[in-house]
């Protein structure tokens, strides 16, 4: 790969240059290597904040197997089949090629009948986003969990991260968390590929309600993506696998990411340990979800504030 010409001859006055900083970290194998340091310097910092949690979580898994002795336990084969067959028919049939083909036809067709609250011309592009998220919400929630209990009647699904209680004594967690992700956050947002990123929905600067539609729907699906991981897997894995189970459900976690913003993807693995460790540590989701809408929302607003793109009316006009 040839080197770019920012990098040769290059007087040191100009490191102090913003875009010629800029220029440094899109060149591709600089780019590759910048999470490495960031990663090896997180790493034992997440240990050290989980490490008593990961002790405890194993040890109960330990004494859950003593007892089970030569009984196998199905949950981890259940629950990773699950996933994956979940995560395979959102990848196929949950995207804009569906609603495009069937959706799409269906509303038009709704309209034309005397529907004309429905807008597609509009709303076209948020519809789509409705199928992506609607589909995200039946298939991290209405598919596995009617499916465990089937498999697994004595089995609690409260105990899948939906019990509340010691909610608010966990809640400084919330707040540690977020102390570490925002400045990579910030790292992130810096990037150029960034800001044409974020919102996913384009039309977000429109108006407000179109911003407060799509917000509505990304977190609901930030919700279901919670209990599917950090619930479901979790619960499905915890009880044989131990802290194990954290950094097996980050594998499919990150992989979700994929087509996202490089850094971004990496940040994935980290999110999805200490998400995961958060909800070992509390038993919930619940802190974990804040902390991913929160990250989530302050993206959005990041990339529309850095193109100066933040709506100004609350209905779109036309």
């Amino acid at each position: 790969m040839p080197v770019p010409e920012v990098l040769v001859a290059l007087p040191l006055t100009r490191l102090a240059e913003p875009s010629y900083f800029q220029s440094i970290l899109a060149f591709p194998p600089v780019k590759a290597l910048i999470p490495v340091p960031i990663l090896a310097a997180l790493a034992p910092l997440v240990w050290w904040f989980f490490r008593d949690t990961w002790r405890v979580v194993d040890a109960e898994a330990a004494e859950t197997r003593a007892l089970a002795g030569d009984r196998p336990d199905y949950r981890p084969a259940a629950g990773c089949a699950i996933v994956a067959v979940v995560l395979t028919l959102q990848e196929y049939y949950g995207g804009r090629q569906v609603y495009d083909t069937m959706i799409r036809p269906w509303l038009h067709d709704l309209e034309g009948t005397g529907h004309a609250w429905i807008k597609l011309q509009r709303y076209d592009e948020l519809y789509s986003y409705a199928w992506w998220a609607g589909s995200r919400i039946f298939g991290y929630v209405c598919v596995p969990l009617p499916l465990w209990k089937l498999l697994f009647p004595k089995d609690s699904l409260l105990d899948m991260g939906l019990r509340g209680r010691g909610f608010l004594s966990h809640l400084w967690i919330y707040g540690v968390c977020l102390a570490v992700v925002i400045p990579a956050m910030l790292l992130v947002s810096s990037q150029p590929d960034f800001g044409t990123y974020y919102p996913f929905y384009k039309l977000s600067s429109r108006s407000i309600s179109d911003l407060l539609m799509w917000e509505a729907m990304y977190g609901a699906q930030f919700f279901a993506l919670e209990l599917f991981f950090r619930g479901f897997f979790l619960g499905a894995l915890r009880r044989t696998l131990g802290s194990a189970a954290i950094f097996a459900m980050a594998v499919p976690y990150c992989m979700i990411h994929y087509g996202k913003p490089y850094l971004e993807t990496n940040g994935a693995i980290v999110a999805g340990i200490v998400l995961g460790s958060l909800a070992m540590r509390t038993r919930s989701i619940y802190a974990g979800f804040l902390v991913h809408i929160t990250v989530a929302f302050s993206m959005d607003f990041l990339a529309l504030f850095r193109r100066d793109a933040l709506p100004q009316v609350f209905w779109p006009s036309g």
